[in-house]
């Protein structure tokens, strides 16, 4: 076998006659591999078992590290190749092939149909419950590529086709610097879902690149700047972000635990930097598993991380050393929730039930209030 491999190639090996090895981390296999691969970490591999009758594809996010694996694999005798551009490529061309109206449409009735009560009636509930949405309004529904704001964009469409008053939307998506296959996989299934999607460039990859301290914060902030400004000349006066209801819960446990105050993620709040702008978080009371769950059904496939940089770049990589703070939580909500399955919604609930006259202090607007205040000996 030759040391790079395209998908085309790939394509036409009969799968009895070749082993794929995908190195991403576990979260981001889960979310979407090559058909017939199996997940080995780079770690994982010097203490497999791996067949020597059989050609062996390494496969990475973008080709990049799985070059390196290809090749330490041939030089203990394997017949090892790299997946050129990697899952990115695969997952390109695999939208590409399967574009069509039918599809869209059956991923539309999925949505009011298999998963109305899980995801469809929970979306409509947040709108309803913190009237996040309003006649007149014009929301700027923001699309980073991945499960979360795709769904988002699908069940805007289907409230509008249902709507009790008249509101707009903007798709809008914010190239950051994304690589071109990054690019052309957020416009295939945007093209594949029937999402007209209204893309705009910045260079806030590169601004970041060199960054020292917390990249990916910066990053963020930068993001959600350049989000507002661009809603805001489109004449929108909302952003609709597609955080769900895990997100909201880690953040909880994260502001207590790394924060050491109570915070949590709101489902709408006024921008402190453009006036008359609001965020808004439509997704909040639906379940993370439900859009996964959503995304198998429809055999639709994202890309985790479209950071330009998440081959080389530790903090993007769960199992690594510099696990993010969030992950870290997340584990160990999961291990709670094995002993106790409510532990999630009693998260939850803590934030709604707060009884101020058993809190020894809290701040409102800035000022410092303490149980001492209405305190009488």
């Amino acid at each position: 076998m030759k040391e790079d491999i395209t998908v085309s190639e790939l394509r036409g090996i009969p799968p009895e006659n070749v082993m794929i090895i995908d190195i991403r981390d576990e979260a981001a296999f889960a979310l979407g591999h090559i058909d017939n691969a199996v997940n080995i970490s780079p770690e994982r591999l010097s203490e497999t078992q791996l067949p020597r009758d059989r050609d062996i594809v390494v496969c990475c996010r973008s080709g990049v590290i799985s070059e390196d694996i290809a090749e330490s694999l041939r030089e203990q005798g394997y017949s090892a190749a790299n997946l050129t551009g990697g899952y990115v490529r695969w997952l390109g061309e695999k939208i590409a092939l399967q574009s069509s109206s039918d599809r869209a449409a059956e991923i539309e009735r999925s949505i009011t149909r298999k998963f109305h009560r899980s995801i469809f009636s929970k979306f409509a509930k947040a709108l309803n419950e913190y009237e996040l949405l309003k006649p007149g309004d014009r929301v700027a529904v923001c699309i980073s590529g991945g499960k979360d704001s795709m769904l988002m964009a699908k069940l805007f469409q289907e409230i509008k086709r249902h709507r009790k008053f008249d509101f707009e939307l903007v798709f809008l998506v914010m190239d950051p610097g994304y690589s071109s296959e990054n690019r052309a996989i957020i416009e295939a299934n945007a093209k594949l879902m029937g999402i007209p999607i209204t893309v705009f460039e910045t260079d806030i990859f590169n601004s970041v690149y060199n960054v020292q301290n917390n990249p990916c914060y910066l990053c963020a902030r930068m993001r959600r700047g350049h989000l507002y400004n661009k809603a805001r000349e489109l004449g929108c006066n909302k952003i609709a972000l597609g955080h769900h209801f895990d997100d909201v819960i880690e953040t909880i446990l994260m502001s207590v635990i790394y924060g050491g105050q109570v915070e949590t993620m709101m489902p709408k709040l006024h921008s402190a930097n453009f006036p008359g702008m609001q965020l808004i978080r439509p997704m909040y009371f639906i379940r993370e598993d439900e859009i996964k769950h959503w995304a198998r059904y429809n055999d639709l496939q994202f890309i985790q991380c479209a950071c330009r940089f998440t081959d080389t770049c530790t903090t993007c990589n769960p199992d690594g050393a510099a696990r993010s703070k969030r992950q870290v939580i997340k584990q160990l909500i999961a291990r709670l929730s094995e002993e106790n399955p409510q532990v999630v919604m009693n998260i939850f609930r803590s934030v709604e039930n707060i009884k101020l006259n058993k809190i020894i202090s809290y701040k409102l607007d800035g000022e410092v209030h303490s149980f001492l205040d209405g305190y009488k000996d």
